[in-house]
């Protein structure tokens, strides 16, 4: 029986990943090491994990499905890396989806195969870019960005583009509005044309060890005119 890793069910949701009423079903594990993470659970060996098959999911999802079809909702995936799960959300949704919408949030840091097994079934991709610059990128998540870009434009070859939002951000020490810029021109070259650009919130506990900002940071800052203000760096 398959069976997959879950850190958490939400339901309910609203305007926050994909049209309507949404249910998010969040997994555990990702193939990046993101320094800011933004949901370090998906890494935890210690998280709280169910493990699930695709009946216990398709439950859960089946709570709301009324919501979802009175507001052209559905269900989103993401984690972690929801494509690492590709066969199993091909079973959730093997159970009966037809008439909710669904969404990955994903980085599309993965091998083709997951892609083309889940095209029949996705209706958006959220895509998390981190930025397109491949030195950025690498110093960021741990990993190139070759197989994002390779994945990108074959998803726009197979007519996804309208389907696609990119995500954009602004990342404390390691990118600048002139790289964000440059990656949603690089985008934009690709067919793509919906995104979403914005700064990462970065607080003590998303930092390693809790340690001081480093040098190199402080010195990444200054070169970031009028951005300063618009970067939080909490205390917790």
């Amino acid at each position: 029986m398959t069976k997959a890793s879950v850190i958490g069910i939400s339901r309910l949701r609203i305007g926050t990943d994909g049209n309507g009423i949404t249910t998010l079903v969040a997994f555990h594990g990702c193939s990046l090491r993101c320094q800011y993470c933004l949901n370090p659970s998906c890494l935890d060996p210690d998280a709280k994990i169910r493990r699930m098959t695709p009946e216990d999911v398709m439950i859960e999802l089946k709570k709301d499905e009324l919501y979802y079809i009175a507001t052209n909702g559905g269900v989103t995936f993401g984690g972690g890396e929801p494509l690492l799960n590709s066969q199993f959300i091909k079973e959730v949704l093997d159970l009966g989806a037809k008439e909710w919408n669904v969404t990955v949030e994903s980085s599309l840091n993965v091998p083709r195969q997951h892609l083309e097994l889940l095209l029949p079934y996705i209706d958006g991709y959220i895509v998390d870019i981190k930025d397109m610059d491949s030195e950025i990128y690498e110093q960021y998540t741990g990993k190139n960005n070759e197989q994002v870009k390779s994945n990108l434009k074959w998803l726009v070859e197979n007519g996804k583009a309208k389907q696609i939002i990119c995500r954009i951000p602004l990342i404390l020490g390691y990118n600048d509005p002139d790289s964000q810029k440059n990656s949603k021109n690089e985008l934009i070259q690709m067919g793509l044309d919906r995104f979403d650009l914005f700064t990462y919130t970065v607080t003590k506990k998303k930092r390693e060890g809790n340690k001081e900002m480093t040098a190199w940071e402080k010195f990444r800052l200054s070169m970031m005119p009028g951005i300063i203000a618009d970067v939080k760096f909490e205390e917790e």
